[in-house]
């Protein structure tokens, strides 16, 4: 079904708008969910003209248009209007344009914003949306913000009362693009419509679970953002634990926004709080050093543009989470993230418990992997008899991968959630009480690494973390299940 509404996008002329927004809202509109009840209206400070706006936004979807009359239809839609979001009198010029273009398009009061900003903005924005009658309780309103959602609890505290001034908590979608993509997602079909998965998802069948965001790029351009943010922030207070959330909850009542929701929020409020001595040891902090990966030469982080030479930022983080529930009770969730790294990728390796053999020698573990980027699908490894006279044993697996047709038709991350904050669909976007207790919990962490009570530790451009991450595991008696650095140095590609 088509979506009546206006949309209003704070942050028009930026790179976020060109790249994700702009081709997410054709791609709707070529599928029929926007049509002709629709329209866009681009803020920014920039002066710039609604043809000149329309321009930009045509060279943003040209490659995904069947023609370029099809680009310039969907562009007719968009109306530009340069705003600076602390001058009222920019608001009521933009409550005027809202209520002409609700009449031309018939779009049933029906309102969207995106926050396309920097978060400073967002309070502004809000009390400005409220106090100008823009958000006016006709039609639907929803709000899109995105991460970082804060820097700590207090900060992100005060932008939720900020954003609260002027919006209920469910007509807030927090968005994570991870949550968007198609695998992520699929977890929940792995998970509950398969009773050999949903059986044995359990502390008495699972032995760990290991997460990991795995980057070969280092910080490139972003070194001013970074060297301020660090990878815990930028990846572990978002993403690693709402994947956490998804991998440990129970199951729902029933597949609804509201009883997904819940569940997740329980996950998050049993996260175990560890004692000071036990963040030092479960938490690991690294920077990357200068490497060559397949003969190309990499700097170290401190010598990249716009970092502190003496910068204490940490380009990986890993550690262990534990979640408090009758169902993982006891059951480490490993994770690791960082910059230049062997190979991209995004794994998560749910290592069941070893079985008593009877074979005379030790069996390996089953383990499910489920691979999100840059390819999609899972495996499950086996073990079974070696081919031959004799019997041995024998690592397989079955595997599953979504083949480069299907994962090219699957929907952007931002399409699929923008369809689902048209649809009312609040299941792949963070709830205020996720993000409260993900920052509680980080924020500890980030204190003690902050006031250097833990180690920084090195490692090389290439390889996938400091030894101290892969010790961490040893702890408990397991290891790193994705080891592609093996490779990469048996080959002479690394040194």
């Amino acid at each position: 079904m088509s979506s009546k509404v206006i949309v209003t996008i704070f942050g028009a002329s930026g790179d976020l708008a060109k790249r994700k927004l702009y081709p997410s809202l054709f791609r709707l509109y070529k599928s029929g969910n926007l049509s002709e009840h629709f329209a866009v209206i681009g803020t920014a400070r920039r002066p710039w003209s609604k043809e000149y706006f329309e321009s930009v936004v045509v060279e943003s979807i040209l490659d995904l248009a069947d023609s370029t009359e099809q680009a310039q239809e969907f562009a007719s839609h968009f109306y530009y209007q340069s705003h600076d979001v602390n001058d009222t009198e920019h608001y009521i010029a933009l409550r005027q344009l809202q209520a002409e273009l609700n009449e031309k398009y018939q779009a049933e009061h029906n309102k969207l914003f995106f926050l396309s900003m920097a978060p400073q903005f967002f309070g502004t924005i809000a009390k400005h949306l409220k106090s100008e009658n823009i958000v006016d309780g006709k039609g639907f309103e929803r709000l899109i913000v995105e991460k970082p959602f804060g820097t700590d609890y207090e900060t992100a505290s005060k932008l939720n009362e900020d954003l609260l001034a002027a919006f209920d908590e469910e007509q807030i979608y927090r968005i994570d693009h991870y949550l968007g993509k198609e695998m992520i997602q699929s977890i929940f079909a792995v998970r509950f419509a398969n009773m050999i998965f949903e059986n044995v998802w359990n502390r008495e069948h699972i032995d760990n679970v290991q997460i990991t965001f795995a980057e070969r790029l280092g910080v490139e351009e972003r070194g001013g953002y970074y060297d301020q943010s660090g990878a815990l922030r930028d990846m572990v207070q978002n993403h690693t634990l709402q994947l956490l959330s998804l991998l440990a909850m129970d199951k729902p009542a029933s597949f609804t926004k509201d009883e997904i929701r819940a569940e997740k929020i329980k996950v998050f409020k049993n996260l175990y709080h560890p004692t000071e001595e036990e963040l030092k040891e479960q938490f690991i902090r690294g920077q990357y050093r200068s490497g060559k990966i397949d003969g190309m030469k990499y700097i170290s982080y401190r010598s990249e543009p716009n970092v502190d030479p003496e910068s204490t930022t940490e380009t990986f983080a890993s550690g262990a989470f534990f979640v408090d529930s009758d169902r993982f009770r006891g059951v480490p969730f490993f994770f690791r993230t960082g910059k230049r790294l062997t190979e991209k990728g995004t794994h998560v390796n749910i290592v069941f418990k070893q079985m008593d053999s009877i074979f005379g020698e030790p069996l390996a573990p089953n383990i499910l992997t489920i691979y999100i980027q840059p390819t999609e699908g899972f495996s499950l490894s086996l073990n079974g008899k070696q081919v031959g006279e004799e019997f041995n044993l024998a690592p397989s697996s079955l595997d599953y991968r979504t083949d480069a047709t299907a994962t090219g038709a699957s929907p952007d991350p931002y399409e699929k959630l923008i369809y689902d904050v048209l649809n009312n669909n609040s299941t792949n976007f963070s709830h205020w009480d996720e993000v409260s207790a993900s920052w509680k919990l980080i924020d500890r962490i980030e204190e003690l690494w902050a006031e250097n009570r833990a180690p920084l530790h090195d490692y090389k451009a290439g390889s996938m973390g400091p030894q101290a991450s892969f010790d961490l595991l040893e702890k408990y008696g397991a290891k790193w299940t994705w080891q592609p650095d093996i490779a990469y140095r048996e080959d002479g590609r690394l040194e």
